[in-house]
């Protein structure tokens, strides 16, 4: 960590934890804000339901590929300035696609929306780890996670609200609102973390060889795929929201936020108990009730849809519920995939969100159209893709105990 870091933040850890949870609001608000839009925006632009999933690829395609460079700048320009240019760009971005006249247009901005809104959520969570020493960023972590999810509950209901009062652009142009707002308020607040000594040059083929040591690092492979499959346990649900909660469960588009509380509720209280157990029990311990809750309400998932017909008031509470054992243990598993790479946390973080959103690109652009037609079939590829996070977990959990208590 920075050896200056008291030195660096005076006001109360809460309120870093709210500056850093807002950056990485971003994300949630590019996606979740136009989805209750989604066939607004279709019928506006005369496009098909794969061209407006392809909004939604697009931008997490564009999120993985810059997401291997943000951290890798921070660690050699410094994390203040690659959140400025990012959030600056963001807001251009969002600014493209209010405007936008047609769905190639609207497809081209999403897809660089998605490239700049990384840079707050890769170089916030090296900015964790230059101010805290471990016990203490995984209680930062918990609290950015827990305010981090105020934003997908909000953002459905602003969407909805805009779309119904005013019309589909009306949702980008709060975007443009929102990134001006980030760019001003860590223009003024946001201080620079990483101590002077500890900055890296920054040589494109050496990044590369440093990503390829790093990608084929067994250890830290697993930990990325253990914190980050699971999460589409539940993202396949906001993925497919608006055929899962419009078509499957009849709600309404001002109606959509009610499945963003259940998520999100889900989310913050998994990482308000995180939180409180951060250094009152072994890691793994917490780890495994986090993947037992979510194996656990995986079957039930399952068993309800084959008993019951599809009704919100029983499927939004267990996607909530899924979501709580998955905060649980990912600030922990996020921690232990930042110090594989103690000196480089900014490039392990880039690399990791790099291979979350690809994984979340794949979801949106291939899984979701093959199973958003059937609860069953969502249920089912939920339950896959935590399985996958638990034998990744099952695989590393021993070589990571050699090093943490």
């Amino acid at each position: 960590m920075n050896p200056e870091a008291s030195q660096l933040w005076r006001a109360p850890r809460w309120a870093l934890a709210v500056l850093l949870a807002c950056l990485g609001m971003v994300g949630p608000f590019s996606i979740d804000t136009y989805l209750p839009a989604f066939s607004g925006i279709a019928q506006a632009l005369d496009a098909t339901p794969v061209q407006m999933q392809q909004t939604l690829s697009s931008y997490l395609f564009g999120f993985a590929v810059m997401n291997l460079f943000h951290g890798a700048l921070s660690d050699s320009w410094g994390r203040r300035p690659v959140v400025l240019w990012g959030m600056l760009a963001f807001t251009i971005a969002s600014l493209g696609c209010a405007v936008s006249t047609s769905i190639g247009q609207l497809v081209f901005w999403r897809t660089v929306q998605g490239m700049s809104a990384g840079a707050g959520i890769v170089v916030s969570r090296a900015i964790i780890r230059d101010m805290f020493p471990p016990s203490e960023a995984q209680r930062v972590m918990s609290q950015v996670t827990l305010f981090f999810g105020v934003a997908p509950a909000i953002a459905p209901m602003v969407g909805g609200f805009l779309f119904v009062h005013a019309d589909w652009h009306s949702i980008f142009w709060f975007l443009v609102a929102v990134g001006a707002a980030l760019v001003l308020a860590n223009w003024r607040l946001l201080p620079e973390t990483l101590h002077k000594t500890q900055r890296q040059p920054f040589h494109v083929g050496e990044l590369m060889r440093n990503y390829w040591r790093l990608s084929t690092d067994r250890r830290f492979l697993l930990l990325c795929l253990a914190s980050g499959i699971p999460f589409n346990g539940m993202f396949l649900y906001v993925l497919a929201a608006p055929v899962f909660l419009g078509e499957h469960l009849g709600l309404a588009p001002t109606q959509f936020f009610w499945f963003f509380c259940f998520s999100i509720g889900g989310i913050m209280a998994g990482a308000a108990v995180s939180g409180r157990l951060a250094g009152k029990i072994r890691q793994r311990r917490q780890i495994r009730h986090g993947f037992v809750v979510m194996f656990l309400i995986s079957l039930l998932n399952i068993a309800l849809n084959l008993l019951l017909p599809a009704k919100a008031w029983w499927a939004l509470p267990v996607v909530g519920a899924f979501a709580f054992g998955w905060a649980l243990m990912v600030p922990v598993v996020t921690l232990l995939v930042l110090d594989q790479a103690p000196d480089r946390r900014g490039m392990a973080s880039s690399l990791q969100s790099c291979i979350a959103s690809l994984a979340n690109g794949l979801v949106a652009g291939v899984l979701v159209p093959l199973v958003m037609h059937s609860t069953l079939a969502l249920s089912i590829a939920s339950a896959g893709m935590m399985l996958i996070g638990l034998v990744s977990w099952h695989w590393v959990k021993r070589e990571v105990a050699q090093d943490r208590p």
